[in-house]
């Protein structure tokens, strides 16, 4: 089951009801268009934490509807960081968060309540809006640890120390998903649940012997553990023979090359894979909100692709691939206006 600490979430449902009760949720469709209404529609975009990729394209995106809807069609996203996927189908869950970014992965497992999101059973009122950037598997470890360079090497941890992200956060979600593909335990490992930047500290004063960081490439805190000790550490190749393992249930995983010298003393191409991540909303958002939404978005790539390079993948012919839950009719009226074809599965 989905836990959050009490305290943690009891604030953050407290914060949550404020913002969505200061203004008024209404359909503002008139003959195709919008009214220029008084009212304004205002929604939480549910990321994830502060030191990956979610958050800052959470806020991009947020700002893009402040600067473009917000003036003429009242309609503003707020973006909060979070736990990451699983807290964000809970917020979501109990409409206190409208939209969200999720792991590929998450959507499969809200699609059809299974894995970490079995006890909330499956998620019929959620939606896909458009695919983001591929989140590309950064497991991390210290070089000393490392015989074959690939995930099998995560088998050298038993009783090391190991950040495996937030406690029911998608990095963790994912992260164990993944490892239990292959076989390997992390409750061998002594675990940390720590968030991204509080990992790249502790790799690098020695407090932990790996990480694993599923981001957009470059992931900051990737940037700034490899700033300083990049010289000690490895990020785990995958090989093919794995890929066909983590995928045997879920094919939702891909190919995926970290050119050399990305971060600071990688030397060589990191041979890893990567799974999509996606918008995703609740299907009683108003279809004409999420139409303006996905036109707004794909008018403006530039705008994100300068706030995180992970954007700049983007574009309308990849707009639909990999998304595990059907489109919310707003996006799906774009898409089509587009020529973009939708899939049935996708309906």
């Amino acid at each position: 089951m989905i836990k959050t600490s009490k305290r943690v979430y009891l604030k953050r449902r407290a914060f949550l009801k404020r913002v969505i009760s200061s203004t008024a949720v209404v359909l503002l469709a008139l003959n195709g268009g919008f009214a220029h209404a008084e009212q304004e529609q205002s929604y939480i975009l549910a990321t994830a934490s502060t030191g990956g990729t979610f958050y800052p394209v959470g806020v991009a995106l947020a700002t893009l509807t402040k600067v473009k809807l917000q003036p003429s069609y009242n309609i503003s996203l707020s973006a909060i960081s979070s736990a990451g996927s699983g807290e964000n189908i809970k917020l979501m869950n109990d409409n206190e968060a409208q939209f969200a970014i999720l792991q590929g992965l998450y959507g499969a497992w809200a699609k059809k309540g299974e894995g970490q999101l079995k006890n909330l059973g499956s998620q019929n009122k959620l939606r896909s809006i458009t695919m983001l950037w591929q989140n590309v598997e950064h497991f991390i470890i210290d070089e000393k640890l490392s015989k074959t360079g690939s995930l099998d090497d995560l088998k050298q941890l038993n009783g090391k120390k190991f950040s495996i992200g937030k406690r029911n956060s998608g990095t963790e979600g994912s992260g164990r998903y993944i490892m239990s593909q292959l076989g390997i335990n992390p409750n061998t490992f002594t675990l940390a649940y720590m968030g991204y930047g509080p990992s790249a500290d502790a790799l690098q004063n020695g407090s932990i012997n790996g990480m694993n960081t599923p981001a957009g490439v470059p992931v900051s805190a990737v940037t700034r553990a490899f700033a300083k000790s990049g010289d000690d550490l490895r990020i785990l190749d995958v090989t093919d023979k794995q890929l066909k393992k983590i995928n045997s249930q879920y094919k939702l995983w891909s190919r995926y090359e970290i050119p050399a010298n990305t971060y600071h003393g990688q030397s060589k191409p990191v041979k890893t894979i990567s799974q999509p991540n996606f918008l995703a909303v609740r299907d009683d958002v108003p279809e004409q909100t999420v139409y303006m939404l996905t036109k707004t978005i794909y008018e403006n790539l530039s705008f994100l692709n300068g706030i995180h390079k992970a954007t700049t993948v983007m574009a309308l012919n990849k707009a639909i691939e990999g998304l595990p839950l059907p489109l919310h009719p707003g996006a799906a009226k774009y898409f089509k206006e587009k020529g973009v074809s939708i899939p049935s599965y996708l309906q």
